[in-house]
């Protein structure tokens, strides 16, 4: 047996003081998640006031300010000083709380899609002078972000974490790109990490990259004529946006089977007996590689181009929104995994389960089990790829950032329809919200307390990103199009 030296005996009272600690930190950190999900729990009724309130706002992008606001509220009354109008956007804003590093930031957003101004039933039932509604669940988005803001100030303010909370008003996710315009003003510059989410019809976190998009509008003019009497006279603009539309659908069968082109006439013409001599159309165009999409998008203005070249129009482009790919983070995944999985799904009562079922009853596709909204999916050994876009994409390229997916929608129930927006509505809506914020809530009480969680998490960051890469904004010097959802200006 060894001589127990003192040297050897400091060694081992040193190595299990170390141990003690650990273990204590551990159990401190636990008992800090426990204490973060019930107090959001015993939170219910009130956030669900929050996020009903904004469901039925249902403000369009950069025009929602009364949900801007009513979150800026919440905000405010909890501790939080509130910096509004950022980034030369009036309904963008940063809340911010506590002092040091790290700064851990929150998205939250809250702007509705126009055309789903659905009602909270299982039926499609659209609301009388309501356009728009909430089939993105933006409303559930923001407020779980600020529940989980305030529940970590909250922790803070008793001296069990330290460091800086940052919540971001984030407008017109919805083809916008209002984080775009606030990633370019540096407002994520201090940052370490940023935490989001987003509705869905499952519990997973968002390990996955996504499509860069850029979209446009379009604007020809023409010259009015009568169209009986004077046809030759005048010259359509609606031709043109047709003739556009045909060019870029024969275009289709000559690009890559994995990009995205979609849009609608905004404008068309007001009466079939004059010819138009002004029409609009609204373009998005999406590929996983940013490279591929520009020059996807430079086609596309070629398609406009030759349209008024054809019709004797004139014709005039305004870039709208340019959204990087989401850059996954595994480390960041890994963490928010155990936290999810310690928040569990979501369950329903009967009446929501009868709910759910008359909600899948609408759809001509084969579900999945309403009880699997109960479920969390497994992380993946690599990251996927979703079929959508997000402006999260620049702020993720900017500083390392995870997010995750709540089941706030029927299983089986896809984004941007009545459906959705229904549920939305709902308590359905409301519990998946609470799985988010909890979830949320609980990563930022890990990076709080796990100073080499950031440090990993910023080197897989690096690496990713590659050498020498500097962030450039796809939107390039332009003012945030705070028009955007008008037709004409």
């Amino acid at each position: 047996m060894p001589q127990l030296t003192p040297k050897i005996l400091l060694l081992a009272a040193l190595m299990a003081g170390n141990y003690g600690a650990m273990a204590q930190k551990t159990a401190d950190k636990v008992k800090y998640k426990k204490q973060a999900m019930a107090d959001i729990q015993a939170k219910y009724g009130d956030y669900k006031k929050v996020a009903l309130q904004i469901w039925d706002y249902a403000e369009v992008g950069y025009k929602e300010y009364k949900s801007s606001a009513l979150l800026q509220n919440t905000l405010k009354e909890s501790g939080f000083e509130v910096q509004a109008g950022v980034a030369d956007i009036p309904t963008a804003f940063v809340a911010t709380y506590g002092s040091g590093k790290p700064v851990i930031g929150i998205l939250a957003e809250f702007d509705a899609l126009p055309g789903l101004g659905q009602d909270s039933v299982p039926q499609k039932t659209m609301l009388k002078g309501k356009d728009s509604g909430h089939g993105c669940g933006h409303h559930l988005f923001g407020t779980a972000s600020v529940a989980a803001g305030i529940e970590m100030k909250k922790l803070m303010a008793e001296k069990h974490l330290k460091g800086t909370i940052k919540v971001y008003g984030c407008p017109a996710e919805e083809g916008g790109g209002g984080k775009v315009y606030m990633v370019r003003a540096g407002l994520f510059n201090d940052v370490d990490v940023v935490l989001h989410w987003h509705p869905s019809s499952e519990n997973s976190v968002e390990y996955a990259t996504t499509m860069a998009v850029t979209s446009a509008k379009f604007r020809f003019y023409g010259l009015a004529a009568h169209a009986a009497a004077a046809p030759d006279k005048g010259r359509s603009a609606l031709d043109a946006v047709e003739s556009m539309d045909y060019m870029v659908n024969m275009m289709r069968e000559h690009i890559p089977s994995d990009a995205r082109i979609h849009y609608i006439i905004t404008d068309g013409g007001k009466a079939p007996n004059v010819v138009p001599d002004y029409a609009e159309s609204f373009y998005m165009i999406r590929h996983y590689n940013r490279d591929v999409d520009k020059q996807l998008f430079d086609r596309v203005i070629n398609a406009a181009k030759g349209a008024a070249l054809g019709t004797g129009t004139r014709m005039e482009y305004e870039l709208i929104d340019g959204d990087y790919d989401i850059l996954p983070n595994k480390t960041l995944a890994i963490a928010m995994q155990k936290d999810l999985d310690m928040v569990g799904g979501v369950s329903y009562t009967p009446k929501e389960v009868e709910f759910a079922k008359k909600i899948q009853s609408s759809f001509n596709y084969k579900v999945p089990p309403v009880e699997s909204a109960a479920l969390v999916e497994a992380l993946p050994d690599k990251p996927g790829f979703g079929p959508a876009s997000s402006d999260v994409g620049d702020v993720s390229w900017t500083v390392p950032t995870i997010g995750l997916g709540a089941a706030t929608w029927v299983p089986g129930t896809p984004p941007h329809s009545w459906q959705a927006t229904s549920c939305g509505g709902t308590d359905i809506g409301i519990k998946g919200m609470m799985v988010a914020a909890k979830t949320i809530a609980l990563t930022g009480i890990d990076l709080l307390t796990d100073n080499d969680l950031i440090v990993k998490a910023k080197a897989e960051f690096e690496q990713a990103k590659g050498p020498g890469f500097q962030y450039k904004a796809m939107i390039g010097d332009r003012k945030p199009p705070l028009d955007y959802r008008d037709t004409k200006k």
